[in-house]
């Protein structure tokens, strides 16, 4: 479990650009935290173990929220260097 939340968290870091805020980070830990709680009840499902719709239906919806509060559009990283890393690499480049 350890492994997956660690994997959903980085799913959500890189689908948000990689430079997240503290709250961002937070909400990030608690979007994975329910998404590995999801993942474990749909198992037990697939199982044939017992069920529970709305407590499965309540935990989905807050799960929507936060990552909603995220935004669902994936963002793209910003790679444009800083004026002194662009310099020094150009200085690089032609000594």
């Amino acid at each position: 479990m350890a492994r997956r939340f660690r994997e959903i968290t980085a799913g959500i870091e890189s689908d948000l650009g990689g430079d997240l805020t503290e709250a961002q980070k937070h909400i990030t830990a608690r979007a994975a935290t329910l998404a590995c709680w999801c993942e474990e009840r749909e198992t037990e499902l697939a199982q044939g173990q017992d069920f529970d719709a709305l407590q499965y239906s309540t935990v989905s919806n807050a799960l929507r929220r936060l990552l909603s509060d995220l935004g669902l559009e994936r963002k793209a990283k910003d790679i444009t260097p800083d004026l002194h890393s662009y310099i020094a690499a150009k200085g690089q480049a032609n000594g």
